[in-house]
């Protein structure tokens, strides 16, 4: 009940509200001996948080993490690890005034439905600050990839409907969007100082490269690894839509264009984003999300409150233009989460077999 966990052995456990004392999460599955410090977890933290970018909120965390648990002389101990984060900056006043009314494409609706009350400071546990929880685990998972030289990097190919031409790894470092095309970073700059002039925000596509991934990962029914991969992605809130390797160009094309041949030095091409049967088959393993645009804008919109009466509000506070870069090193955490589960769930059935 609740689904505020997940994962299987490596599985975690998110806590908090946008503008509650704290967020944090439990991480349980751990294993032991793994190398792990504050910076491990800050610098992850660190790309995620508020005020970065022409798009991002002028919201002021400095979110820093605070290890509760599961941590002894820089290494996991194999027990839970807590890990909580402060909020610093909070302002709930703006929320006072629409505390009744049912914002448009947010949550207030399904939480009042489900629960019969909600936190309507900032969107409460529906706010995207519940992702800091995400992210400090998903350094952990990082740490545990890091043995096997698997590598994750999220990078944004689109915004506002401007789309990256070129792909310049190099170029996602050096620049606050983490775009791999310089024009179209230009562009895409542009469309956000023009759309927040107009009040209102941008969605857009990130798209997720896992490179070193060893093949075997993955369960060939239920828990196939891009379902896994699926569902973490699509529990991300402002995430609509997932696409793994060719995604919905395969509906047009040919099998014969689909299959990936393999040759003596492996397979040919990648269009199916290096998972084949539900298991990792050891290419590069290709993902792309769609993000749906800030519902928060100040512009006028039509809505209900709780009785159901017409209201028109123009919401204020301090809000994102749109969800990038931040949510890069989200789609990041999430794919290394299911990663270092599958890994671990691996290397047992390993550990079985050969025994």
């Amino acid at each position: 009940m609740g689904g505020n966990s997940f994962g299987t052995l490596f599985r975690i456990t998110t806590w908090g509200e946008s503008h509650g004392d704290a967020l944090g999460v439990v991480i349980d599955g751990c294993p032991p001996r793994v190398e792990l410090s504050n910076e491990d977890i800050q610098k992850e933290l660190d790309r995620r948080k508020p005020g970065q970018g022409k798009g991002s909120s002028p919201r002021k965390e400095r979110d820093r993490v605070e290890i509760l648990s599961g941590i002894f002389e820089g290494k996991t101990t194999g027990t839970p690890i807590s890990l909580l984060i402060r909020n610093e900056d909070v302002d709930s006043s703006p929320y006072e005034e629409w505390k009744e009314v049912f914002r448009p494409g947010q949550a207030d609706f399904t939480y009042q439905a489900k629960y019969g009350i909600r936190d309507y400071r900032g969107g409460g546990r529906a706010s995207a600050r519940e992702t800091v929880g995400r992210v400090a685990a998903g350094a952990v998972a990082m740490r545990i990839l890091e043995k096997e030289k698997v590598e994750i990097i999220a990078y944004t190919v689109e915004l506002g409907g401007v789309r990256a031409e070129k792909m310049d790894y190099e170029e996602i470092e050096r620049n606050a969007l983490r775009c791999p095309d310089r024009d179209a970073l230009i562009a895409m700059e542009k469309k956000i100082e023009e759309v927040k002039l107009q009040g209102d925000s941008l969605g857009g596509i990130v798209e997720i490269l896992v490179r070193g991934c060893p093949s075997g990962l993955g369960e060939p029914v239920f828990d196939k690894l891009e379902a896994d991969l699926a569902k973490a992605l699509m529990s991300i809130g402002a995430v609509r839509g997932v696409e793994v390797g060719a995604g919905f160009r395969v509906a047009r094309m040919l099998g014969s264009q689909c299959n990936d041949p393999i040759g003596p030095k492996g397979f040919e091409k990648n269009d199916a984003g290096g998972i084949l049967g539900g298991i990792s088959n050891g290419e590069d393993m290709v993902l792309r999300v769609a993000v749906k645009p800030i519902p928060s804008v100040s512009l006028e919109q039509r809505t209900v409150d709780q009785a159901m009466r017409p209201v028109s509000l123009k919401i204020k506070g301090r809000h994102d233009v749109c969800a990038f870069p931040r949510i890069n090193s989200v789609c990041e955490a999430m794919v290394a989460i299911v990663l270092a589960d599958h890994l671990l769930r691996q290397k047992a059935l390993n550990s079985f077999s050969h025994k």
